[in-house]
């Protein structure tokens, strides 16, 4: 692929990135649903542009342990800060939402907590068990932060038996220190390698973000460490500014460049790879994981 990191900085949104603004009844009901339940979205902390589709199809991506972070990822609107403790009946409240929202897929996310002796696991393993308790037919989904390389940590949520464990290498190594400077690139991929090895036969999946500077040749290489990891589902998507404070675009990435990087992957030896500049981890979570029988 010849596509370079050319520079657009404060260059206008282009067509294909622009989203209607919600205004259907069910967007209203699915906000007042979780305003109801207290509890939080990645969909609307993390600004993501396809929170109107996802709230007017009923569906939502649960974010637990607060909506405060511990880090200072800067491509990121989640609140940084000092958190409150975790919330006991948070867990239960999720598993109330997913029964009124009669929801078939259940996407758990958290913000980092790295101010917690296990980071924020325990709390995952309650809400599955917990979803799993309230809407027994429901699969569930988790993306969860890197526990400071925990092992232990990790073993606490895999044995609560997600049926698929998601952890988001977010961007090449290269762009770690600036994009991720607390966090360190082979710690991840270590996670998503020790989850096949605690938990044979569970779905690895991870996600990438393009428009950060990044070079094809540290994609490609991004791609193959990953599927080394263990990883088999693969996400793509547009980096989208979503503060002042963040770091700009350094690219808008056309929607048929998206298309060619799904091809390299699943040429590559992915079984799922979802890309296009709307793309994030939880979009259509569902029907990335069931659109056809997965293959080790």
């Amino acid at each position: 692929m010849k596509h370079g990191p050319t520079e657009q900085r404060s260059v206008p949104k282009p067509g294909w990135l622009k989203r209607p603004l919600p205004s259907d009844p069910a967007f209203s009901r699915t906000r007042s649903l979780l305003d109801d339940g207290r509890l939080h979205t990645v969909c609307r902390e993390a600004r993501c542009p396809n929170c109107g589709e996802c709230f007017s199809r009923g569906t939502a991506a649960f974010l637990i342990l607060g909506d405060v972070c511990t880090r200072r990822c800067r491509f990121c609107a989640v609140t940084q800060g000092k958190p409150q403790s975790p919330d006991p009946d948070e867990p239960r409240r999720v598993a109330e939402a997913a029964l009124r929202m009669s929801l078939d897929y259940v996407v758990v996310t958290s913000v980092t907590r790295d101010d917690l002796a296990d980071g924020g696991a325990g709390a995952f393993a309650e809400t599955i068990r917990s979803v799993r308790s309230r809407r027994p037919s429901a699969r569930v989904e988790v993306l969860v932060p890197d526990f400071q390389g925990d092992a232990a940590a990790l073993r606490t949520v895999l044995e609560a038996r997600p049926d698929v464990l998601n952890h988001n290498l977010e961007t090449v190594a290269r762009l770690y220190p600036e994009a991720r400077p607390q966090a360190i690139y082979d710690r991840s991929l270590e996670l998503l390698r020790r989850t096949g090895s605690l938990a044979p036969g569970m779905p690895v999946k991870s996600g990438l973000m393009l428009g950060l500077g990044e070079r094809p040749e540290e994609i490609e290489s991004t791609l193959r460490d990953l599927l080394e990891a263990g990883c088999r589902i693969l996400t793509m998507g547009q980096y989208l500014q979503p503060k002042r404070d963040c770091l700009p675009v350094a690219r808008f990435v056309p929607p048929e460049e998206f298309d060619e990087w799904r091809e390299v992957a699943l040429k590559m030896g992915f079984a799922r790879a979802a890309c296009g500049p709307l793309v994030r981890s939880s979009y259509h979570a569902e029907e990335i994981l069931l659109s056809e029988p997965l293959q080790a």
